[in-house]
C-alpha cells in the first residue's frame, strides 16, 4: 500500500473541479501537493485557498503542459519543494466541441497535445524520480469518452482513447520498478467542463466522487492494480 500520509503528489490541474478535489482529498490524507495551472493568477488563488486549511503542505506553479520545457521547470521545482515524487495525477485536459469539418487546426493541436502529449511528458519526467525512491503510482484522469464516440468530439475522443491506450501500456512498462498506473475514466461531472449549462445536473456525478476513487486506488495493497476504472452515474438522465 502506498502511503499517502508524508507522501509527494504532483496534480495536474488541480486549482478547480476534479483536479482541485483531489488535491483537497491528497492534503486531507497527509500528503504534501504540488499543483499546476496554465494561469498563475489561478494558481496563486488556489494556493491561497487551499493554505488556509492545509498549512505549507501545498505547492504551485503556472505550467503549460503542451510545452516540454515548461514541463520539465515544473517537475524540477516540484523535487526541490517536495523533497521527492510518489504520486502523479495526470488530471489537466481540455473539451473539444466541434465537428471535423469546422475544426480548426489549433483546436486540434490544444486538445491532443493538452490531453496526451501533456500526459506523455509528465510522465517521461516523473518515472524517474519515482525509481530513485523505489516506486509510485501515477494515475492518468482519463473519460468514458475514451471509449464510447459521439459526433462533435473527435479531437476529444481521440485524445481519451489514446490516453487510456497510453496508460495501458505504460503499465505493463514499469510494473516491475513498483511503479503502479491507472487510468480513472468517470462518465458525465458536474464541473462545468467544457462551459456546460450545470443546471438540472443533480444526476451527475460530483468532482469529489472521482477523488474518492484516486484515494481508494493509492490506498489498495500494492499486489493489487485496477488498471482502468470506469465511473459512471448511477441513474443519468435519459
Amino acid at each position: 500500500m502506498l502511503r499517502i500520509e508524508g507522501g509527494k503528489a504532483i496534480v495536474t490541474g488541480g486549482t478547480r473541479g476534479i483536479g482541485l478535489a483531489i488535491t483537497r482529498a491528497l492534503l486531507d490524507l497527509g500528503a504534501s501537493v504540488m499543483i499546476c495551472s496554465r494561469k498563475s493568477e489561478d494558481v496563486e488563488s488556489a494556493v491561497a485557498a487551499l493554505e488556509g486549511s492545509h498549512g505549507k503542505r501545498v505547492f504551485g506553479a503556472r505550467c503549460d503542459l503542451r510545452i516540454y520545457e515548461e514541463v520539465r521547470a515544473l517537475f524540477a521545482e516540484s523535487e526541490e519543494r517536495l523533497g521527492g515524487l510518489d504520486i502523479l495525477i495526470n488530471n489537466a485536459g481540455v473539451p473539444s466541441r466541434s465537428y471535423v469539418e469546422q475544426m480548426s487546426v489549433d483546436e486540434w493541436r490544444q486538445t491532443i497535445e493538452t490531453n496526451l502529449s501533456g500526459v506523455f511528458y509528465c510522465c517521461h519526467e516523473a518515472i524517474p524520480l519515482m525509481k530513485g525512491r523505489g516506486g509510485g503510482y501515477i494515475i492518468n484522469i482519463g473519460s468514458l469518452a475514451g471509449k464510447n464516440t459521439f459526433p462533435g468530439a473527435a479531437a476529444y475522443c481521440a485524445s481519451k482513447f489514446g490516453l487510456l491506450g497510453f496508460s495501458e501500456s505504460l503499465m505493463q512498462e514499469v510494473r516491475y520498478d513498483h511503479i503502479r498506473v491507472s487510468c480513472v475514466m468517470p462518465g458525465s461531472v458536474g464541473t462545468g467542463f467544457g462551459g456546460r449549462d450545470e443546471e438540472a445536473s443533480s444526476w451527475k456525478l460530483k468532482a469529489e466522487d472521482v477523488a474518492e476513487v484516486v484515494v481508494n486506488l493509492l490506498g489498495m495493497d500494492a499486489r493489487a492494480l485496477p488498471s482502468a476504472v470506469e465511473l459512471r452515474p448511477s441513474e443519468p438522465k435519459k
